[in-house]
């Protein structure tokens, strides 16, 4: 058994460049002041969080995939630099106000780093962790969700009071921060001694295909996928979404307490993202992944079509911090659902690859949101939530398709051999 000392300090450097990661949640901060400064609409700006997300589960996928040939610190190093890159090319696409180039460089440069980022310390924490799977990578996972509160309380304020609002100063910022500290707690992962070397014939780099063709992969991916969704839709909008709650109730708010009451929505419902991820991860140690997920998706379900009425900001911002809650929480149960049904060698290839359902979610929830908000303004939030409750009730129903049986998910699934005999 590894070193407590040692395997804490994985965790610990794990959880903070997640923190840095997860700042790409308080995208919704920045989402007014670009339309505003730039004249860019919602769909165009929104494009930006969505190519982030979408690299991210692909560059995941691919990191996963190569864990075992690269190793977790040359993986998480890289991220740490396109992120941080990504962020600085940010910045120069707003110094020439190019969309494409912010597209290029915060969506997709950024997003691979994020991805890179992002499955490298849970994949590499659950083998420090054999017996506390579940709680540890729901500990590694919280700090992606707690990004958006250090972002939207911390960083961004201070950078925009500095800066004097100059959006171009802030990223060139954001990205120098990044470059250093993403780099260096990624510089701080290793794996255990027992697993520190690849075997030689790439066995560790397991292929997918196998995973991919089986029925419980798809089923396990499309409820991850309707999980993700609803959540990442309110994420890419709810400051936009209170604000206008705001204003229908008192016209005379000003432009500045707008954005401070969606600031502090953005960090409070961080915080429940960060704590579901623990608290969710957790609780499917004791109950089981695949119940956890009916809790979750069921009462968001509730949670949704309760917001498609709601017109009050205080108990918005309740059911808010609520589906933030449920959707860290399956961030924090599917790495160790993972772990149970295709074990520790394929952890890395089957969580990246499971991560694509973040991508296609990326995608499709942000757009559909936007689209509502340019096209059907006083509708979008009705329509948006009533959108996010379908989801989920799906995602409930392919639940059920899944075995609680932990005998049955802990059996071995039979892989296709690849090129190399794995």
């Amino acid at each position: 058994m590894p070193s407590d000392a040692k395997r804490w300090w994985i965790a610990v450097s794990g959880t903070c460049l997640q923190v840095c990661l997860g700042s790409v949640y308080a995208w919704s901060y920045f989402q007014i002041p670009l339309m505003t400064r730039y004249q860019w609409s919602n769909t165009q700006v929104s494009w930006v969080f969505s190519l982030a997300i979408c690299f991210l589960g692909l560059a995941a996928a691919w990191g996963g995939m190569n864990l075992g040939k690269y190793g977790p610190r040359r993986l998480a190093i890289l991220g740490g630099l396109l992120f941080g890159g990504g962020t600085l090319i940010a910045a120069l696409a707003l110094h020439l106000e190019s969309l494409v180039l912010l597209y290029l460089g915060y969506g997709m440069v950024g997003g691979m780093g994020l991805g890179l980022g992002y499955v490298t310390p849970v994949a590499t924490v659950a083998k420090w962790f054999p017996d506390k799977k579940g709680f540890v990578t729901g500990m590694v996972v919280m700090g992606f969700g707690l990004g958006a509160m250090v972002m939207s309380k911390v960083l961004a304020p201070l950078l925009m009071a500095i800066t004097g609002g100059n959006l171009v100063y802030v990223f060139s910022l954001l990205g120098l921060f990044f470059l250093v500290v993403a780099t260096g707690c990624g510089a701080m992962l290793s794996n255990p001694p027992s697993l520190s070397t690849a075997s030689p014939d790439g066995c560790e780099a397991v292929t997918v295909r196998g995973v991919l063709l089986s029925r419980r992969f798809l089923v396990m991916w499309s409820v991850f996928f309707c999980n993700i969704v609803a959540g990442i839709a309110v994420i890419g909008f709810q400051s936009p979404m209170l604000q206008d709650l705001l204003k229908k109730g008192n016209p005379v708010l000003s432009a500045a307490s707008l954005v401070s009451a969606g600031a502090t929505l953005i960090a409070v419902s961080s915080l429940f993202n960060g704590m579901g991820r623990f608290l969710w991860g957790g609780l499917s140690d004791r109950i089981g992944r695949i119940r956890v997920f009916r809790l979750m998706l069921a009462t968001q379900g509730l949670a949704f079509l309760v917001l498609s009425k709601v017109e009050t900001p205080w108990l918005f911002a309740v059911l808010v911090c609520y589906v933030l809650l449920c959707y860290g929480g399956g961030f924090g149960a599917m790495p160790a659902f993972v772990l149970d049904v295709f074990g520790v060698k394929r952890m890395p290839v089957v969580y990246g690859s499971i991560l694509t359902a973040w991508s296609a979610a990326g995608i499709v929830g942000p757009q559909i949101v936007a689209w509502l908000k340019d096209h059907y303004a006083q509708q979008a939030g009705l329509m948006s939530f009533l959108m996010g409750a379908g989801f989920l009730l799906l995602g409930l129903a392919l639940s059920w398709t899944l075995t609680d049986d932990p005998f049955a998910v802990r059996k071995p699934v039979r892989l296709h051999k690849g090129a190399n005999g794995v």
